[in-house]
């Protein structure tokens, strides 16, 4: 149910996982990420998104650490950079990233990009499930996987992933993925949902929004949590942090859902998992 910011999805291991989170890609290490994390928290968020590459974690965990909130009511995640495939350096990346976060476990660790130009996923995946047995992470992940890629985690690993996050947004709401992961019990959440603000003077999406005296960036992380998706808008400004939160008090119609599907253009912004090999 949708009703409040502490609203959650439950992942097909029983684990509970909040609908919404602040995203802190390229945010900056130290007092920005710091605020940007201390604000959230403060505004009733519960989850925050970070990332070994992000290079902000120390700051990530100093936030947390002063918040004063209980460890158990927070839902934190983090993900092992393309340079750490493999079996013994995700294990190494894991330690690396929870010494920087200060915390004892983590809810959720993702492998950031399959890099199937190295060929070494479902190796890193076999250490993700040994930090899941081992009781360091309440549960994994991956991101940015296809089909394809998860197929064949599937068909070589003993636990299939909790959550897939990937590039989603109106112009690129990867149908036939999603309808892969519900199938399988996988949970799909939202990277750069708001298409890196590309997408906030759209008419469609401004005019709905008037319609509910909403802003475009609502509208477009409401229509993400009623398409069952997991969401992880990333800001650092104050206000911009509580409007994005505040998105439980209004339900899109099913008219004006269709008008936000039918913007698809099946189009990416950022890179196509099958090619990025960046490490």
């Amino acid at each position: 149910m949708l009703e409040h910011l502490q609203s959650t999805t439950t992942l097909h291991n029983g684990v509970k996982m909040p609908w919404l989170g602040l995203g802190v890609f390229l945010v900056k290490d130290g007092e920005e990420v710091i605020n940007a994390v201390k604000t959230a928290l403060e505004v009733g968020y519960r989850s925050i998104d970070t990332a070994a590459i992000y290079g902000n974690e120390q700051g990530v965990g100093k936030a947390i650490a002063e918040s004063g909130i209980p460890r158990d009511e927070l839902f934190i995640t983090t993900k092992v950079w393309n340079a750490d495939h493999g079996y013994e350096s995700t294990l190494a990346a894991f330690d690396e990233s929870i010494k920087k976060l200060g915390l004892d476990y983590l809810d959720l660790y993702l492998i950031h990009w399959p890099l199937p130009s190295r060929g070494k996923y479902v190796e890193t995946w076999r250490a993700l499930e040994k930090l899941y047995k081992d009781g360091l992470v309440r549960a994994i992940g991956v991101s940015n996987f296809k089909i394809h890629h998860l197929e064949e985690i599937m068909a070589n690993c003993e636990i299939k992933p909790m959550v897939n996050q990937v590039e989603y947004h109106p112009r690129f709401n990867q149908k036939e993925l999603h309808d892969f992961c519900k199938s399988h019990g996988i949970q799909l959440e939202a990277w750069s949902p708001l298409m890196q603000g590309r997408l906030l003077d759209d008419p469609v999406l401004v005019e709905i929004a008037n319609k509910y005296n909403k802003s475009a960036a609502q509208v477009i992380i409401r229509w993400d949590l009623q398409t069952g998706v997991v969401t992880i808008p990333k800001s650092v400004k104050p206000h911009r942090i509580a409007e994005n939160a505040d998105v439980f008090d209004f339900e899109l119609s099913q008219e004006d859902m269709d008008k936000i599907n039918a913007l698809n253009q099946n189009k990416r912004m950022f890179a196509d998992p099958d090619e990025f090999d960046k490490v």
